[in-house]
């Protein structure tokens, strides 16, 4: 398992890499979540306003 999270000497590289792809992937998520619950305020809006 050592062996592994060391990734043969690059793990300095590889889990900063992975953890920032993270990182973006969260990051995209939150902001597509948040852009979608204003969207959908702003319909039901739009719909009750008729």
């Amino acid at each position: 398992m050592a062996e592994f999270l060391a990734m043969g000497g690059y793990a300095a590289f590889v889990w900063p890499a992975y953890a920032l792809t993270a990182a973006t992937l969260a990051a995209i998520a939150f902001a597509s979540w948040r852009e979608l619950r204003a969207l959908e305020r702003e319909l039901a809006d739009f719909e009750g306003g008729k």
